[in-house]
């Protein structure tokens, strides 16, 4: 006898990722499959690079999106700016600047870390300052910290102090693309990556990336071949771009559902949706200080997509997690490492940012708290 159909409970995600997918998003992955060179999917992968460069707010030729996680695009960027021996600074204010200096040291390269308490951010003194130890090729930062809330602050400032010293600056954007300003251009970021689970509100499998100039002639002109054949950027631009040379067997159907998550947020207009980000956010953070809840981050640098949340004294942070999955059907997350005891993660991302979300969640931790 065959066994019955797997049963997925319909979740409110609100953790650090993924967000509830847009419901266009999920009917698009039912389109019909196409090959991954059938010109209808390649017109559609115009499209959706023209949809990229407008949130990324660029205009840089290599912006696609890549098969893979946001942890595909973290590496594919270091992979293909860096060669053995390159020397990088990585500045870790959490847990995916660490990946970041994690990867870097299984590139073979010179990894160089300075580091903030969880929780805090970098002035751009204190980076210059590490700036000017030694020669570097690469400064990685991460701009939206999903492990505490914290948003980097200044980074066109950073990006100018990486530029007088000769080095080029990627900015990880995993959980800030379409959810708060990322001005690549105006900026002068080389290069950033993204994902699209998070507030783009895609299913997950597809890493945004975009490389500006600099980082592009930097990548053309390597000694030595990128060390990953799968993430090497130059055959995916031979495969977006021009020629449309294959590299590898593309999902259409993530594709298709991103282009239509990117068309909602383009719609709805970048400004608008950080307006919405940013209420909601403030109404979901007004109920956590009454619940005895505050925020962990000073409200100057604090994520509106992203909110760490103090676990009350006396609380069991993981019994009400648990509570709030298996009664109220609501998904939030611990926190990292040290902060694992201590803070919720709290996600309005995308789709899921909406007030309705907010009001239950404070309704069913009231609840639990009693």
């Amino acid at each position: 006898m065959f066994p019955m159909p797997f049963e997925v409970p319909n979740r409110i995600l609100l953790g650090p990722g993924p967000s509830m997918t847009y419901p266009a998003a999920m009917q698009a992955l039912a389109t019909p499959t196409i090959g991954h060179l059938d010109p209808s999917l390649l017109a559609l992968y115009a499209e959706e690079q023209t949809l990229l460069r407008h949130v990324f707010q660029t205009e840089n030729e290599w912006t696609f999106a890549l098969s893979g996680t946001g942890t595909s695009g973290m590496e594919a960027a270091l992979a293909n700016l860096l060669e053995p021996g390159d020397p990088i600074l990585v500045a870790v204010k959490g847990y995916f600047g660490a990946r970041l200096a994690e990867m870097s040291t299984r590139l073979g390269v010179q990894v160089d870390r300075i580091e903030k308490a969880l929780g805090e951010i970098f002035s751009v003194e204190e980076i210059e300052a590490a700036l000017q130890r030694k020669p570097f090729k690469l400064l990685a930062l991460v701009h939206a910290e999903t492990s505490t809330g914290a948003e980097q602050l200044h980074i066109a400032e950073i990006a100018a102090a990486a530029h007088r010293h000769g080095a080029l600056l990627l900015l990880d954007t995993v959980t800030s693309l379409g959810g708060i300003p990322v001005r690549i251009d105006a900026w002068e970021v080389d290069a950033a990556y993204s994902a699209s689970q998070k507030n783009l509100s895609a299913p997950s499998g597809l890493a945004p990336i975009t490389f500006g100039p600099r980082a592009r002639e930097v990548v053309e002109k390597r000694k030595t071949p990128v060390s990953s054949f799968y993430l090497d950027l130059h055959q995916y631009a031979d495969y977006w771009n021009g020629a449309h040379a294959y590299h590898h067997t593309a999902s259409a159907s993530l594709h298709f559902a991103l282009h239509a998550a990117l068309n909602i947020l383009v719609e709805e207009g970048l400004e608008s949706g950080f307006t919405r980000f940013r209420a909601n956010a403030e109404r979901l953070w007004v109920g956590l200080e009454e619940l005895g809840a505050p925020a962990f981050i000073p409200p100057a640098y604090r994520l509106p997509p992203l909110t760490t949340a103090r676990v009350p004294e006396g609380v069991d942070p993981h019994a009400v997690r648990a509570r709030l999955l298996q009664e109220h059907n609501i998904e939030i997350a611990a926190g990292f490492g040290a902060l694992k005891d201590t803070v919720w993660r709290i996600g309005l991302m995308g789709y899921s940012s909406r007030p309705e979300n907010v009001d239950l969640l404070l309704s069913a931790l009231k609840s639990l708290f009693r």
